[in-house]
């Protein structure tokens, strides 16, 4: 399978610069970024909760799937440079492989956080209300949104 940078050569790219972010948690999402050299930081709600620096690496997948605003804010950490998919819903829709790559990406998430998750659950001396967040936390993972 081709690479998402392979995949998505055709459009243009933003060159960031140290500091630049790239999209702002709360704003309306509906573009693709793909990461193509650099380093990003993902913060939500203040917190970094990811470093990107694999190319391929996806930002804004969430929104465009979802049709929620950012989830996160996405700054370069230094220099980087990403491809630019506008209308990423559109675009999906007429590339197949580009959607299998966005569903890997998303499962390989899950599962990871699953993975902690199942551990911290695990671990002796959570306090009920601990325990509480956690099951919560499962249920949303794993029962989904309806609507």
């Amino acid at each position: 399978m081709a690479s998402l940078v392979t995949l998505t050569y055709s459009q243009p790219t933003r060159n960031l610069a140290a500091g630049e972010v790239l999209v702002h948690e709360g704003d309306r999402g509906g573009d693709l970024y793909v990461l193509e050299s650099g380093r990003l930081v993902v913060e939500r709600s203040g917190t970094v909760i990811a470093r990107l620096s694999e190319p391929g690496a996806l930002v804004g997948e969430m929104s465009v799937l979802t049709g929620a605003p950012n989830s996160a804010t996405v700054r370069a950490e230094g220099p980087a440079i990403v491809r630019v998919v506008a209308d990423a819903m559109r675009y999906i829709n007429r590339q197949p492989e580009v959607a299998v790559h966005i569903a890997t990406v998303l499962a390989q998430r899950l599962d990871a956080t699953s993975a902690v998750l199942a551990e911290v659950r695990g671990e002796a001396g959570a306090s009920p209300a601990e325990q509480s967040r956690l099951s919560r936390l499962v249920t949303a993972l794993f029962a989904g949104k309806s609507g």
